[in-house]
């Protein structure tokens, strides 16, 4: 026992320098890194007590569930949980909004689940988008993954699917998820960089983890700089059970796709977009909602068997895998609208509490590791975040179906049992309520056989296949953007030998991603790889659903033109253009010089929507250029307008010009103009130009 204060450490103390050192390493069954203690630096409990893996949590036998006795485990998570105070640790940053789900195709065949027996069964829902690594405060445009949490009301009580913007996720095991998101916020030691990656602390930690890998390649890729809300898909990550009224059960994956199609930024846009509108997420999905345009999602199913599992090339409980459509095609059974903004962003959106344990008859978890750790950590995080225990008392957290149970008091209590009884059994004659064997949730019977140990499934150790089998499904214009942004965001790396231990990895994804990023980084040469685990399987095929580019809308609708005008101009054209976009579905904002807006050359006002250094083109889908000779000359010495059109340029954004709109490209630097730009000689161009902006942009410019 210790003698004095001093021998206690109440808190660890790490180094403030860059230098790097090589550890004593295993690999284990899974693939996984274990670094082993040197020098007396032995990691244990916050009771003292020595951790022998902090790798993985334990399990009843290495595809079990894991157990509640393990008691670091727990701890971890649970002091993980309560770091912030009242913010969320993770998914701060979020934007919510009501509407219904609605069954489409109904599939008594496969759950029991109410919602989903019969045609057009309509329910209340919740969503709630967020960032994940950002604070509250922080920009809507940060490369990350996007939070898709849905709550459902249905008669059976509340249904939350909790999801990402993306299917896998950066760990397999609920056990890494404090470290993964330690890594990725700021730094403890100066609290920056925030809602950002690119730093030291997140690549020497996934350098370190092969396992996120998969990820890596989406988080790189364009997906995790969503256009908007409305035009990302939404996944469960997680394999579930369906679970039928016989007590046949079925693996389901789940999945909402926008019926406004994908869509996302370029990362220059991004940057920019940040600087002019931090709040452009929220304001996009605020202002669809309130004129109408009400976003729209279908919700569907990858449905598959046990014989299926056994023959999947990967361990369908890894939640660093995802299913291929082409294996497994996706139904589609219902439908998501949101319909209502909310009356107040903390009553609902910051006070709203989704569990990934909320689950109706029907529905029913498997052993996937991440999943076990998510249905403790989040009931745990609510009770500290909301206060205590009643935080379904909480108007967006109730149930709107019956409800009755036994559970009182503790604190902000709204409703407590009446009358005498507070337990059950009990024999009074209005004793309250009781279970219900028939209608109520079961447990999937599911026969569990291990050794109890803490252990990853030998097939989670493939940790390159399916990043490869992601690179190699995109479009060449797609490949050269997670190229670029590997490049980007090691780049900010300090430490020489944490971006060459990062690019050691991507030879198993890609030999000449290695080498682009490589060149990028100026490195004389590709690394020697990382030995895989297992063996890459080097020919999975393709598959178009992981592109964004092979899935676009062909249409502009829900899309909006920013079209700069000058005094002077023509306003039959700027009426013909506004209105071929509206007949679309599409939005129109109107930028001038002035806040006043701009006189037509026949005398007629049109009011602005933005003032030039306002409304940069980066905030737009595509662009226009009306301009009058004196109003060009105007804009052309007007910084921010030559700026509008160059960036409008460079982002291979579809153009159209009227007037003398041409010269102030000419005067923006832009030599040569492409078949991307369309000049309207005549009202009846614009119905031309507004269908090919259906296409989102014009990629040969970048080729």
């Amino acid at each position: 026992m210790p003698s004095k204060p001093s021998d206690f450490h109440p808190s660890i103390k790490t180094q403030n320098t860059n230098e790097t050192t090589d550890r004593k390493t295993d690999v284990g069954p899974g693939g996984e890194t274990h670094q082993r203690a040197a020098d007396g630096q032995r990691l244990t409990t916050a009771q003292g007590v020595p951790v022998a893996d902090n790798q993985n949590s334990l399990k009843a036998g290495s595809r079990g569930p894991t157990l509640m006795e393990d008691f670091h485990f727990r701890e971890k998570l649970f002091h993980f949980d309560h770091e912030r105070i009242p913010e969320r640790v993770v998914h701060a940053r979020g934007y919510g909004a009501r509407g219904y789900f609605e069954t489409t195709d109904p599939i008594p065949d496969l759950t029991a689940a109410h919602l989903l027996q019969e045609k057009g069964r309509k329910v209340p829902a919740f969503v709630r988008f967020s960032t994940v690594a950002g604070n509250k405060g922080s920009m809507d445009l940060a490369r990350d993954v996007r939070g898709f949490a849905v709550k459902l009301y249905t008669e059976e009580g509340n249904w939350d699917i909790v999801g990402n913007n993306i299917p896998v996720f950066f760990i397999q095991d609920a056990m890494k998820f404090p470290d993964l998101v330690h890594s990725v916020k700021q730094a403890p030691d100066r609290a920056f960089p925030q809602a950002q990656s690119a730093h030291d602390n997140f690549w020497d930690f996934i350098s370190l983890m092969p396992e996120a890998m998969h990820m890596i390649m989406w988080t790189m890729s364009d997906r995790a700089i969503p256009r908007s809300f409305r035009f990302m898909e939404g996944f469960g990550v997680h394999t579930f059970r369906f679970v039928n009224a016989q007590g046949d059960s079925t693996f389901v994956k789940f999945h909402w796709k926008p019926k406004q199609g994908l869509q996302s930024v370029v990362w220059d846009e991004a940057v920019k977009i940040n600087g002019a509108d931090p709040d452009f997420h929220r304001r996009d999905l605020w202002h669809a909602i309130q004129s109408g345009d009400y976003p729209e999602w279908e919700l569907g199913v990858q449905v598959f068997d046990d014989a299926f599992a056994d023959r999947f090339d990967f361990d369908i409980l890894d939640p660093t895998k995802l299913i291929p459509e082409e294996d497994v095609p996706v139904r589609i059974i219902g439908r998501l609208v949101l319909d209502s903004v909310v009356d107040n962003f903390f009553a609902e959106t910051e006070q709203v509490a989704f569990c990934t344990q909320n689950i109706v008859p029907g529905i029913d978890f498997t052993n996937d590791p991440l999943l076990q750790g998510r249905n403790f950590s989040y009931l745990d995080t609510q009770i500290k975040r909301l206060g205590g225990p009643n935080f379904t008392h909480i108007p967006v957290n109730a149930p709107k179906c019956p409800f009755a149970h036994f559970q009182q008091d503790g604190h902000m209590a709204m409703h407590n049992p009446t009358g005498r009884a507070n337990y059950e059994p009990n024999s009074w004659t209005e004793g309250g309520p009781r279970a219900e064997p028939e209608t109520g949730f079961t447990s999937y019977p599911e026969a569990i056989e291990g050794e109890k140990r803490k252990i990853r499934a030998d097939l989670f150790a493939d940790h390159y296949s399916q990043a490869r089998q992601f690179y190699r499904s995109q479009t060449k214009v797609e490949q050269d953007h997670i190229a670029d942004a590997l490049v980007f965001e090691l780049s900010k790396c300090e430490v020489p030998a944490i971006r060459e231990r990062l690019v050691a990895h991507l030879p198993n994804i890609d030999a000449d991603l290695a080498q682009k990023v490589a060149d990028g980084l100026g490195l004389a040469s590709v690394p020697k790889a990382h030995e895989p685990r297992r063996k890459v399987i080097e020919d999975l095929a393709p598959s178009d659903a992981l592109s964004i580019l092979k899935n676009g809308p062909g249409s502009f609708k829900g899309r909006k033109l920013g079209i700069l005008v000058t005094d002077g101009i023509d306003g039959g054209m700027l009426t013909a253009l506004r209105d071929a976009v509206e007949e679309v579905g599409g939005m129109v904002e109107i930028i001038a010089p002035t806040v006043g807006g701009i006189t037509t050359a026949k005398g007629a006002e049109v009011a602005a929507d933005q003032k030039i250094d306002g409304g940069p083109s980066v905030l737009y889908d595509a662009v226009a250029v009306l301009a009058s000779p004196e109003g060009v000359e105007k804009l052309k010495g007007m910084h921010p307008a030559k700026c509008f059109a160059a960036d409008a340029f460079a982002h291979a954004k579809f153009i159209a010009l009227g007037g003398e709109a041409k010269s102030l490209f000419t005067a923006a630097g832009v030599s040569a103009l492409d078949d991307g730009v369309f000049e309207l000689a005549k009202k009846e161009d614009c119905a031309g130009f507004v269908e090919a902006c259906g296409q989102l942009r014009f990629w040969e410019r970048q080729a």
